[in-house]
Parts: C-alpha cells; sequence; structure tokens
C-alpha cells in the first residue's frame, strides 16, 4: 500500500501537494513525508554498537540490508524510555542511506497541500537547534513535521554537508552572480550559503521556502536590473512548507520572464522517480545532498553556458 501511494503521488507534477505519515511518541503526533520512508515493520532486537551517539541503538539486519536504528523518542525527549512490544521502526531512505527511527504507534498517512503546512516560530521549532521544520493540520489534529536530515546530520556529521569538498576545488574567485535559494532546514540552509560564500558566490539570497522565493522574484519582475543581479541561477529543495521545490520549478519554468534563470533541485529525496518529475517540471539540473562540490561545479557550469 505505501509503495502504491509513494508512485502515484511521484508521478504528479507540481500539484505542491505531500503525503504525510503520521506517528506518535508518548502520545504526540509527529510526521515525516512519505517519500522518505521505505517501509514500516515491527521493532526487532538491535545489536548495540561502542561510541556511538547516545540516540543510536545500534545496528539490525533486516533481510540482506544492516540497517543503522535512532531512538527518536531518545533524540527527542533526552531520556531512553521503555521500549514496548508494539514499538515500530520507520525505515527510511534519503541522502542515500537507510536509517530505522524508533516510534510508538503508526496512525496513517494524510494527502495535504504544502500551503497547509505554516513554519513553525522560533518558540516551536527551537531556533537554529530546532527539529521542527512545520506545522501541519491533519484530520483535525496538529502534526509536528520533523527535520530528519538536521537529525541525521547532528548524529553523523559525516554525512552531511562538508565543507571540505568547497577545499578541494582549489583556488576560487569572487564571483558576484546572483544565487537564490530556498531550503527549509535551519540547519543546512545555514550550510549551504556557507558553503556557497566559500566557494566565491558571496551574492546569496535564502529562503525558507518555495512561497517566499517566488514572491520575492516577482517584486523584483519589473526591475531588469535587480532580476540580473540577483538572480542568475536558483537553488531549492523539493519538501518544504507553503510551496515545494516542484511547484517552485513548475511556476518559475512556465513564467516567460524567468524560464531562462538555471534551476537546480538540491535534495535528498533524488531517486530516478523523482528526477524525472524534476526533468518533466524543466529543472537544468537535480542532485542528492549532500553532494556540495557537485553543486558548485554545476553552478559553475551553468553560469558559463549562459
Amino acid at each position: 500500500m505505501l509503495e502504491e501511494d509513494k508512485r502515484g503521488i511521484l508521478l504528479e507534477s507540481g500539484t505542491n501537494e505531500i503525503e504525510v505519515m503520521e506517528f506518535t511518541i508518548n502520545g504526540n503526533l509527529y510526521g515525516i513525508n512519505v517519500a522518505k520512508v521505505k517501509e514500516i515493520i515491527v521493532s526487532a532486537p538491535v545489536k548495540p554498537m561502542p561510541h556511538s551517539h547516545p540516540a543510536v541503538e545500534g545496528i539490525f539486519k533486516p533481510r540482506d540490508l544492516v540497517i543503522t536504528v535512532v531512538d527518536l523518542p531518545k533524540y527527542l525527549m533526552g531520556v531512553k524510555g521503555e521500549e514496548g512490544p508494539k514499538d515500530l521502526f520507520i525505515v527510511t531512505n534519503f541522502n542515500k542511506m537507510n536509517i530505522a527511527f524508533r516510534v510508538h504507534t503508526v496512525v496513517g498517512i494524510s494527502r495535504i497541500s504544502w500551503k497547509d503546512i505554516q513554519r513553525p516560530d522560533k518558540t516551536v521549532s527551537g531556533g537554529s537547534e530546532g527539529v521542527a521544520t512545520g506545522i501541519a493540520h491533519c484530520d483535525g489534529e496538529l502534526v509536528t513535521i520533523l527535520d530528519f536530515e538536521k537529525i541525521v546530520a547532528e548524529i553523523a556529521p559525516e554525512t552531511s554537508i562538508q565543507l571540505s569538498e568547497i577545499d578541494q576545488l582549489g583556488h576560487r574567485e569572487r564571483r558576484d552572480a546572483g544565487v537564490l535559494v530556498a531550503e527549509d532546514s535551519i540547519l543546512l540552509s545555514k550550510m549551504i550559503e556557507e558553503a556557497l560564500h566559500k566557494s566565491g558566490y558571496v551574492n546569496t539570497r535564502m529562503f525558507p521556502n518555495g512561497q517566499e522565493l517566488w514572491n520575492h522574484l516577482n517584486e523584483i519582475r519589473n526591475n531588469r536590473q535587480r532580476l540580473a543581479d540577483e538572480a542568475s541561477v536558483i537553488i531549492t529543495d523539493i519538501e518544504m512548507p507553503q510551496m515545494d521545490g516542484h511547484r517552485l520549478t513548475k511556476l518559475v519554468k512556465d513564467d516567460k520572464d524567468f524560464r531562462e534563470i538555471p534551476l537546480i533541485i538540491f535534495s535528498s529525496l533524488i531517486t530516478e522517480e523523482m528526477r524525472r518529475k524534476g526533468k518533466e517540471l524543466g529543472a537544468d539540473e537535480q542532485m542528492s545532498k549532500p553532494e556540495i562540490g557537485h553543486l558548485v561545479r554545476v553552478i559553475d557550469q551553468l553560469l558559463a553556458d549562459k
């Protein structure tokens, strides 16, 4: 059932919709994008791993794949709770990794518009340290959408964006080309901006979702000089509150004033299905996080071709 649902939403183009899987931890509702979920299985015995992050339970091996298990209740609450016989593992796949997260129950799947997901304020998200990227209203309940990329980046920093990749590019001159970036993760937004600045792209503007980037484009639409100075290239994540990256891509590439701006989809969700969808919508390039060095090289090439 889950795989059928995923195929259905992946084949749609720019509808600005998401399927949210709702689950509970200590009675509280949380959510994850179905596109990140590989399967749900009953919790199994886990082999502890020495010197791992406190929230990492260890590893287990369903079939022929070794998967790391993250104790999500412990990560969120700071203390280890009782493991129940009805606990579940949500096995995820993003950033080219398989990771299982322990949860207490899975409630179901809701299909909603990204417009119905609000960006949490700092009192809810915890500011730069928070792990909530959005608050969704699903079937009359408020659901906290978690930033799983941030969780994994904190547990295993080596799997996230590495500034050392920029160093490997060698000497870089300052570039004044304007780069607009839509990224909802506070942590990743800061890391992407730092990497771009380090690579010479210092004229950057960061937006927490596609809607705010789209609004900015429309504000400068009739000022050709500002448009040329600020929007030499667009980089967008896929899953974001208010407007996702696929909807943003469709709007940009369907607009006569913007369609010539190179647009790169930079997301943890780049699968063959997602790549096909992005291509249909007109994305110039697509790549998986955390390949920041590759992203910079692609920006260089797209700007050289303009």
